[in-house]
C-alpha cells in the first residue's frame, strides 16, 4: 500500500491513522543508530546512510567511534558512551560527524541507554543534521513570534473550519479569549458576525486553494459591543510541505477608523451632489405646486422613502404675517405635494394633494411651524405616529408599511415660515440622524425660496388676470346686424397675464367698432397699460372717427406711456351698408369667410406697432369690405397662431382649415380654434373675436362714408 493510499486508510481499531509523507519528521530526517556494550554497530536506519553516508553493509558490526569520529575525538565519544552505558543519563548535543566522503559535518545528538528483556544493554542514538534542525527551529521560533506579536489578527482552522491557532491580537479583537475560540467553528466562536459569508469564503479558499484578500466586513463584537467595527480580512489554504490541505489561515485587521473617515467622505460628497442637484431641479418654474413637486421627487431619491410638502394656508392668500407661534394652538395647511421612493400604499397616509386640513398644536407639522425648527423622531413608537399621521387609520397604514424614522423640516423664507417639509423612512434600515437633519434644512430653504418667489409670483398673475378680466367686457354686447362671440384665454401660469384685450364698442346709427389689442409684455403692468388703452379706444370710437385715424391716435397716446409697444385690429361695421372698415397697426391679418367661399387672411396694409410710427414708420390705412349675410369677420390676437417650434405659414394655414365648416355656430367656432391651436403651456395669451354679419334692414338716413381727410 502506498503512502497515499495508507494516508486515507481507515482508523484501525486502535485509532490510529497513518500519516502522509512530507511531515516535520520526515523534513528533519532523523536517522537512528544502536550500539551494543562494546560500541558496535548493531542496528542502522536508512536516514543514517542519508546522514552519515555510510549504508547498513558497511556499518553494521563495526566500531561506531573509528567509523564516524576523527582520531582527535575518539577518546571524548569513548568516555561520553561510557557514561550513558553505565546509566550516568542521556546525552545530548552537537558532534562533528565525519562522513564518508570525508567531510566533516555537525550532527545533533539525542544518546539515551536501553535494555531488552535479558537485560541486554544497547546505547540508542538518534541524530539530524544540525543545520536543518536550527533552520527548523528558527523557523517555528520566527513563526510563533510572528503570529504572537503581530498587530494584525491571526487565526489557522482546520479542514473543518475549527479554530486551532488564535493570536494574541485576534483575541483582543473579537473580545474573546482563545479557549473560547479553540475548536469552535467561526459561527459558534462568534454568532453576532455575518458568519456565513465569512464561512463560505473560507470554504472556497480550501476548496480552489486561491487566496481571498481584503474581504469587508461591519459588526460589533463583545471587544466593543456599543460600536460598530470595519475589519479587511485575508485567507489562504495552509498545505504541509507534502502537498496535504491542512486548514485555512486568515489575517483580520481593524479598519474602522479608514472605514469610517471613508464613508464621511463619500457621504459629504453625496449630500453635495444633492445639494448641487437640488439647485438645478428646485424652482425651475414660478409654478408652486411643480416647486413642492420638485421638492419632494429629489429627497425620496436620496434621503428619505416618503416626503411629503405642506403650505400654511395663511401663505397661499397672500398673507406676509408669521406662522402662528408657540401656544397657539391649530394651524391650516394645504398639501402640496406628496412622493414615495417606490410604490407603497405608505402615501395614503399623507393628506390628499390639494385638501385642506387643520391640525392641533400637538401634532409634530404644527410643532414644526410654530417653532420654526426641524422636529425629529429617530425611532417611532406607536405614540409618534399618532402624532405624525393625519388619523387612526392613517397611522395603522404608516406602521404596517415599517415607517421607523421621521422628521419635520420647516420651509423658512425671507425669515417667513412658509410651511413643512415632512419625511419618512420605511424601506432605509437607518434612523434619521443630525447630519440628516442639516441636510434636509439646506434644501428646504432652498426650496422655501423659490416657493416663496412661485407665490408671490402666483399672487401677482392673480391680481393681473383679475384685473385684465375686470377690463375685459362682459357680458358679449348685443351689436346691430351682428351676432358677435369672443373668448380669452391667459397664458399659462408660468408665463404670466399678457395685455390682450378685444372690445366691442356700439356707435352712433347702429355701427359697432370691433377692437383686438395685444399689449408687448407680461403681469400687472402690462394689464394696467392694457386698460389705459382700451379706454383710450372706448373714447375714440365715440367721436366715430375712420379706423386709421383712431390707430393714429392710438399711436401717439401709447407713444406717451413708458417704454409701452402694442398691435391693433380695429374695424367698424356700418349694418345700414353692410360694409366694414378695417385698419391694422402691427397685427395679424383678421380672416374673412364668405358665404359659400373658403376662408381667406385679409391683405391688409399691415401698418407699423402702436407708439412706434412717430420714429418713422409708414401710415396707417384704412380698408373698406362689404360684407353679406351670413358671411364672418375673425379678429384674434398672435398667442392663437405663434408657437415656438411650429412655422407661422403652418399655423396660419391651420386656422384657415379649422373655419372651414359653416354650420358651426360662432360660440362652437371659437372653442374649435381654441382647442386645436392652444396648448395648456402657451407661453401667451389669446384674445379671439368671431363676428357673423346677420340681416339688417338699411335706412334712409345711412350716414355716408368719412370724407377723405378723416382716413
Amino acid at each position: 500500500m502506498s503512502a497515499s493510499e495508507a494516508f486515507h486508510a481507515e482508523p484501525g481499531p486502535m485509532g490510529v491513522v497513518p500519516s502522509e509523507p512530507g511531515g516535520l519528521l520526515d523534513v528533519l530526517s532523523v536517522a537512528a543508530v544502536v550500539l551494543d556494550t562494546e560500541g558496535r554497530i548493531t542496528l542502522w536506519s536508512p536516514q543514517a546512510q542519508d546522514l552519515f553516508g555510510w549504508s547498513a553493509k558497511d556499518a553494521l558490526g563495526r566500531y561506531a567511534a573509528k567509523l564516524l569520529v576523527a582520531e582527535e575525538y575518539v577518546d571524548l565519544v569513548r568516555e561520553l558512551f561510557a557514561k550513558v552505558m553505565a546509566g550516568g543519563g542521556a546525552w545530548a548535543g552537537v558532534f562533528p560527524i565525519r562522513h564518508k566522503d570525508g567531510s566533516t559535518k555537525l550532527v545533533e545528538f539525542r544518546n539515551m541507554r536501553l535494555l531488552d528483556e535479558r537485560g541486554g544493554v544497547y546505547a540508542l542514538g538518534i541524530a539530524c543534521d544540525e543545520a536543518v534542525l536550527r533552520g527548523v527551529e528558527r523557523d517555528l521560533a520566527l513563526s510563533v513570534r510572528l503570529v504572537a506579536q503581530s498587530p494584525l489578527g491571526l487565526a489557522v482552522l482546520d479542514t473543518d473550519l475549527r479554530y486551532v491557532l488564535v493570536n494574541p491580537t485576534l483575541e483582543r479583537i473579537n473580545g474573546l479569549p482563545a479557549d473560547q475560540h479553540l475548536g469552535r467553528t467561526v459561527g459558534e466562536a462568534l454568532p453576532f458576525l455575518d458568519t456565513e459569508v465569512i464561512e463560505a469564503s473560507m470554504r472556497q479558499v480550501l476548496d480552489t486553494g486561491v487566496p481571498l484578500l481584503d474581504q469587508f466586513a461591519i459588526g460589533r463584537t463583545p471587544a466593543d459591543p456599543d460600536r460598530e467595527h470595519a475589519w479587511s480580512g485575508s485567507y489562504y489554504r495552509l498545505e504541509d510541505p507534502g502537498g496535504r490541505v491542512i486548514g485555512v489561515a486568515l489575517s483580520m485587521v481593524d479598519v474602522t477608523d479608514n472605514y469610517q473617515a471613508t464613508t464621511a467622505a463619500a457621504e459629504a460628497r453625496r449630500r453635495l451632489d444633492l445639494i448641487a442637484r437640488a439647485s438645478v431641479t428646485i424652482g425651475t418654474t414660478l409654478n408652486l405646486k411643480r416647486t413642492a413637486r420638485e421638492l419632494a421627487g429629489l429627497v425620496v431619491a436620496d434621503l428619505a422613502d416618503l416626503a411629503s410638502v405642506d403650505v400654511l394656508d395663511s401663505v397661499l392668500e397672500g398673507s406676509v404675517t408669521s406662522a402662528p407661534g408657540p401656544g397657539t394652538g391649530q394651524a391650516l395647511f394645504m398639501a402640496l405635494a406628496i412622493a414615495a421612493s417606490y410604490e407603497t400604499d405608505a402615501v395614503r397616509a399623507a393628506d390628499p394633494v390639494g385638501e385642506r386640513t387643520t391640525y392641533p398644536a400637538e401634532r409634530l407639522v404644527t410643532r414644526c411651524v410654530t417653532g420654526g425648527r426641524p422636529v425629529l423622531v429617530s425611532h417611532i413608537a406607536r405614540p409618534d405616529l399618532r402624532r405624525i399621521a393625519r388619523d387612526e387609520a392613517a397611522a395603522d397604514l404608516l406602521a404596517r408599511e415599517g415607517a421607523h424614522s421621521y422628521m419635520a423640516v420647516p420651509l423658512t423664507a425671507r425669515g417667513q415660515v412658509l410651511g413643512v417639509l415632512g419625511l419618512v423612512r420605511t424601506r432605509n434600515p437607518l434612523p434619521f440622524n443630525h447630519d440628516d437633519v442639516t441636510l434636509a434644512v439646506e434644501l428646504a430653504t432652498r426650496a422655501a425660496i423659490a416657493i416663496d418667489n412661485a407665490r408671490w409670483y402666483q399672487h401677482a398673475a392673480d391680481t393681473a388676470l383679475t384685473l385684465q378680466r375686470h377690463l375685459l367686457p362682459h357680458p358679449p354686447p348685443q351689436a346691430a346686424g351682428l351676432q358677435i362671440a369672443y373668448r380669452y384665454q391667459p397664458a399659462a401660469a408660468a408665463s404670466g397675464i399678457g395685455g390682450d384685450w378685444f372690445d366691442a364698442i356700439p356707435q352712433s346709427k347702429d355701427k359697432t367698432a370691433l377692437v383686438v389689442g395685444d399689449v408687448m409684455g407680461h403681469g400687472v403692468h402690462a394689464a394696467a397699460t392694457m386698460g389705459q388703452l382700451r379706454t383710450a379706444t372706448r373714447t375714440l370710437a365715440d367721436l366715430g372717427l375712420d379706423p386709421a385715424r383712431v390707430l393714429r391716435h392710438l399711436d401717439h397716446i401709447t407713444a406717451g406711456l413708458d417704454q409701452t409697444i402694442a398691435t391693433c385690429v380695429y374695424a367698424t361695421w356700418d349694418p345700414h351698408r353692410s360694409r366694414c372698415r378695417v385698419a391694422l397697426a402691427g397685427h395679424p391679418p383678421p380672416v374673412v369667410i364668405r358665404s359659400g367661399q373658403a376662408p381667406v387672411l385679409l391683405d391688409l396694409p399691415a401698418g407699423v406697432p402702436l407708439g412706434t410710427c412717430g420714429l418713422g414708420g409708414p401710415d396707417f390705412q384704412t380698408t373698406v369690405l362689404d360684407l353679406t349675410p351670413g358671411d364672418r369677420l375673425v379678429l384674434y390676437t398672435d398667442g392663437l397662431v405663434e408657437t415656438r417650434d411650429e412655422a407661422l405659414d403652418d399655423r396660419l394655414d391651420l386656422l384657415l382649415s379649422l373655419l372651414t365648416d359653416p354650420g358651426l355656430s360662432p360660440e362652437a367656432t371659437c372653442d374649435r380654434l381654441l382647442a386645436a391651436l392652444r396648448h395648456p403651456d402657451a407661453a401667451d395669451d389669446v384674445a379671439l373675436v368671431i363676428a357673423h354679419v346677420r340681416p339688417h334692414p338699411p335706412t334712409d338716413d345711412a350716414s355716408p362714408d368719412p370724407a377723405p381727410g378723416n382716413r
